[in-house]
């Protein structure tokens, strides 16, 4: 099962969508759970980062293998991405991704991180990077199961 945890709401339409469309793909190959987190705004950078972690924490299992977002983790390209989910898969059941809010992510949720993932290191919108996210990890499933998928 994948899941992700992430803070904030999607409000777009057309974002909206287009997590639906890879929610479908997905299914195919897995249970997919998306927990939106409320965004703690515009209080003060510490206290909404501590805010949002006490939320986040709520929704993590001692099953899951956590894997957070972050601009200063570890880069794959998509095969590599591909064999760590199917290497993670082997020995764990949960997968569980958390994408931070405009703050970031508290310490306290990145030192339960298993793996601390960066897709990149520019910055992107948080509903956005959801649908990126979702993307790659329908990639790779799609790698993963020899399946021909655009490069």
């Amino acid at each position: 099962m994948i899941k992700i945890i992430s803070v904030g709401f999607i409000k777009e339409k057309y974002l909206k969508e287009a997590l639906a469309e890879y929610k479908k793909r997905i299914s195919k190959y897995t249970n997919l759970e998306i927990i939106e987190i409320k965004d703690e705004g515009l209080v003060e950078e510490k206290k909404a980062i501590e805010l949002e972690a006490s939320k986040i924490e709520k929704h993590i299992s001692d099953k899951d293998y956590i894997i957070t977002l972050e601009i200063e983790g570890k880069e794959y390209s998509s095969p590599e991405f591909a064999e760590k989910i199917r290497n993670i898969l082997i020995e764990n059941s949960n997968i569980t991704f958390i994408i931070g809010g405009s703050y970031g992510l508290s310490d306290s949720i990145k030192n339960k991180s298993n793996l601390h993932l960066s897709f990149s290191k520019l910055t992107f919108p948080h509903q956005l990077f959801r649908v990126i996210l979702l993307e790659q990890i329908y990639r790779a499933y799609k790698i993963n199961n020899n399946e021909s998928y655009h490069k």
